[in-house]
């Protein structure tokens, strides 16, 4: 399948406070971010693939890699505050403005998700329909608020945080954990504050996300094993 009416946007940032440079650290001699781009390269031409991003080393290896970084993404859209959307819009209005491209879909690959695929890609997009306004990729998460997450009431003491006579954890409701990976859009209701949204559902081996040093070295061990 080849997606021609979405723009996928990778954005990758210089700072990172968790793990140092981790957009272009190396996982299996490769750098973190290649892996993202070649999933998107396995659905779309590389006009369609935006690298957002605020760093010259970056934007080096990404070019070296063959795809053209379109912009240096403003400083203030490069913050710990700025949102996702904001790089989003900035993006979209990039493209209408400078290349009189205007795509009716807009789908976010963060570049530390480096076990999802093409095929994942390709799943998550079918499920984006005039209905909804938004899939997102998801997977089956070991907490739940009727079993084993917890807040404090007025007096310092731990509650369940949903009620319920629940005694055993797989008798609970599904409870399910955004993991990163995959953000569809309909473009035209992106602002939309309350979203019909839709769940992709990704196996744990293909939800890691990369956010410290224990999740790279799990990473590489994975992908030692699958070699």
């Amino acid at each position: 399948m080849e997606i021609t009416d979405t723009l996928f946007i990778i954005p990758a940032r210089g700072g990172s406070k968790g793990l140092p440079r981790k957009n272009i650290l190396p996982l299996n001699g490769k750098p973190l971010i290649y892996y993202t781009i070649d999933s998107a390269r396995g659905v779309t031409a590389d006009e369609n693939i935006c690298v957002s991003t605020d760093d010259i080393e970056i934007t080096k290896l990404v070019e070296d890699y063959g795809i053209k970084v379109p912009f240096k993404r403003p400083q203030e859209l490069a913050s710990d505050t700025a949102s996702s959307l904001e790089v989003i819009h900035h993006a979209i209005n990039y493209y209408k403005n400078n290349f009189n491209k205007t795509y009716s879909k807009v789908c976010l690959l963060q570049p530390t998700s480096p076990f999802r695929s093409a095929i994942h890609i390709e799943e998550a997009y079918a499920l984006l329909k005039d209905d909804n306004d938004m899939v997102v990729s998801v997977k089956s998460t070991k907490t739940n608020p009727y079993f084993n997450l917890f807040e404090e009431d007025e007096k310092g003491l731990l509650k369940k945080s949903k009620s319920g006579n629940y005694t055993r954890r797989q008798d609970c409701p599904l409870v399910w954990e955004y993991n990163g990976a995959i953000y569809f859009y309909n473009t035209n209701r992106i602002n939309l504050k309350d979203k019909k949204i839709k769940k992709y559902v990704m196996e744990e081996k293909d939800s890691i996300d990369i956010d410290n040093e224990t999740d790279l070295l799990l990473a590489n061990l994975l992908i030692s094993k699958k070699n």
